[in-house]
């Protein structure tokens, strides 16, 4: 069965569309273009691949610049900033900021996690990878992050996961095997290695995100 990831993207100014799904989720991208029974749909970061079938419709989005800001007169005393709200330390809302951060369903991003460590951050691997997506000290590093801080290891966890998906074309097997063995490995066959421990790893997250409701 082909899995195909939706790639949310950041709305930005100039004028674009949305793919209405059936299930109702809207997805912003630039253009989309039909090849037989499928729908690519064409961002500058990604091209998706869907059935026809599971798209609705396309609505056109217009972009309508604010209304000048009035003009106020000048306040007497300035207030001193409210104290900023404290972030909240539960791991699956960082998850899910982090995936909304980072343009990926916060479901597959979830799932990928509940694989990984059951979003535990005191989870260590036998081969000492650390916390809720279980990053390793020297892909920590490459990507500056403190495998330690749990709201760090979950950022970082999520950014190498996107990385992955655009290195490898929103080809979500390959990336995910990457993120269990490594891309070298997905590089040198060409596509999941034969190690059990990583296929089981691509079936479990595949499975637990349907389960979850994904696309």
């Amino acid at each position: 069965m082909k899995f195909v990831l939706l790639l949310l993207t950041v709305i930005p100014v100039f004028a674009g569309e949305y793919a209405v799904l059936s299930s109702g989720m809207r997805i912003r991208i630039e253009r989309h273009e039909q090849v037989g029974d499928m729908m690519r749909l064409i961002d500058k970061d990604a091209i998706t691949e869907l059935p026809a079938s599971v798209i609705a419709s396309f609505e056109i989005e217009e972009y309508v610049p604010p209304p000048p800001a009035p003009i106020l007169p000048p306040a007497p005393v300035t207030p001193p900033p409210a104290p900023a709200p404290a972030r909240s330390k539960d791991p699956r809302t960082l998850v899910h900021e982090a995936a909304v951060r980072n343009g990926l369903p916060p479901k597959f991003v979830e799932s990928v996690a509940r694989v990984e460590s059951n979003l535990r951050q005191d989870a260590v691997s036998p081969k000492g990878a650390t916390g809720v997506m279980q990053l390793m000290p020297g892909t920590a590093k490459m990507l500056a992050a403190d495998e330690k801080d749990l709201e760090q290891n979950i950022d970082a966890g999520t950014r190498h996961l996107r990385d992955l998906l655009i290195k490898y074309n929103g080809d979500v097997v390959k990336a995910l095997a990457a993120y269990n063995a490594g891309a070298g490995a997905v590089d040198r066959y060409r596509g999941i290695p034969p190690y059990r421990e990583t296929q089981e790893y691509v079936n479990k997250v595949i499975n637990k995100y349907q389960k979850a409701g994904g696309q």
